[in-house]
């Protein structure tokens, strides 16, 4: 992996909350002989966040 670039945005619709996560990624592999793999491959955790108790 030679470069990852994340940007997360946060939209509201009436009621609803939308998260959308952008994600750039650049892999380059290389080798004399045999066989390369260059792999984007990514993980994602998305976790909701606990009320506040503000009272």
């Amino acid at each position: 992996m030679l470069r990852s670039n994340v940007k997360t945005y946060k939209y509201r619709v009436g009621k609803n909350q939308y998260i959308i996560i952008n994600i750039q990624q650049l892999a380059s592999a290389s080798a004399q002989e045999g066989n390369v793999l260059a792999s984007n491959a990514l993980n994602v955790k998305i976790f909701k966040a606990e009320a506040k108790l503000g009272r």
